[in-house]
């Protein structure tokens, strides 16, 4: 099932994010614009449930409020110079491991608030861009990620107490002086960790609320 990323009606345009159904039967609004947002908000819930929706969320318009918050997706920053140095290693995704590293991450962000599930798609993404990779250390595999540029997208640690080495070793690909991601502000053990090493929130970029 693909995404809608503009569905518009007489009450405004919204982005709507399908690609859920088929595997977790949710889908994600984004209100783009509109005067008249429970109407259209009606309309796009409508729509996904007709699609196979049992859980829907919805961002981007004050509305919203009404709604149960389930999480705020913030963006963090520290200085790279300040995460330090590890001796884990870094082994891109490749044809024949990119089945393994989009397993892992299903399983491991299933419960994550706001997270997208990952399919083929986005496993061809992950080729074509290269910014997708396995850590490891003395032959034990410690945790996959996603970084390139400044910012580090993804991070997971599939060994209990890693993540530190994970974001550290996924630092290292950063070009730049600062390293950015970006946390559900409601996955409190991940904002723990990065506060622990350093990052600090610099802006929220937007507050998801279930509306079915």
């Amino acid at each position: 099932m693909n995404d809608i990323p503009v569905f518009t009606s007489e009450f405004g345009a919204a982005s709507l994010f399908l690609r859920e159904i088929p595997y977790r039967q949710r889908a994600h609004i984004k209100i783009q614009s509109s005067l008249e947002p429970e109407k259209l908000l009606e309309e796009c819930v409508a729509f996904c449930r007709a699609c196979g929706a049992e859980w829907i969320d919805a961002a981007g318009h004050e509305y919203l409020a009404k709604y149960p918050l389930i999480t705020a997706l913030i963006a963090m920053q520290c200085d790279k110079s300040a995460l330090g140095e590890t001796d884990a290693c870094l082994f891109p995704v490749t044809e024949d491991t990119v089945q393994q590293w989009l397993d892992i991450y299903n399983q491991r962000m299933a419960d994550v608030p706001n997270s997208a599930y990952m399919d083929s798609r986005d496993g061809k993404e992950l080729l074509k861009n290269g910014d997708g990779y396995f850590i490891h250390k003395d032959g034990e595999l410690l945790g996959i990620g996603q970084a390139a540029g400044e910012v580090i997208d993804t991070v997971i640690a599939v060994k209990p107490g890693m993540g530190e080495t994970v974001v550290r070793t996924l630092a290292s690909l950063i070009t730049g002086d600062t390293v950015k991601l970006k946390v559900a502000e409601a996955n409190e053990r991940a904002v723990r960790l990065y506060e622990r090493m350093g990052f600090v929130k610099i802006k929220e970029l937007s507050q998801w609320y279930r509306v079915l």
